[in-house]
């Protein structure tokens, strides 16, 4: 079997986007809070500057805060975390 060049009418392919590192870190630390056990991060956010996450929004007890900033640094290529979550109750 022969194999050609891939081409679209003669012309090679072009990439079009290239998703940021930044882009994929976040994504991936948002994964994670979203199926961590221990907290409800659907108000949390997950925003990405180089390697460093930063976190913010609201849980609901105080545990949850260091459950999140424990849940991001266990991702993959994530070195710092700025945690700006906000307990709302303080039990």
């Amino acid at each position: 079997m022969v194999f050609k060049p891939q081409t679209f009418h003669e012309i090679e392919p072009t990439v079009a986007h290239v998703i940021p590192p930044e882009a994929t870190l976040e994504s991936d630390a948002s994964a994670a809070l979203a199926i961590a056990g221990g907290l409800d991060a659907s108000d949390v956010t997950a925003t990405a500057k180089g390697k460093q996450i930063t976190l913010g929004g609201t849980v609901l007890r105080p545990q949850e805060v260091i459950r999140a900033e424990e849940v991001v640094l266990s991702v993959p290529g994530v070195v710092s975390v700025v945690n700006r979550i906000r307990a709302e109750s303080a039990l």
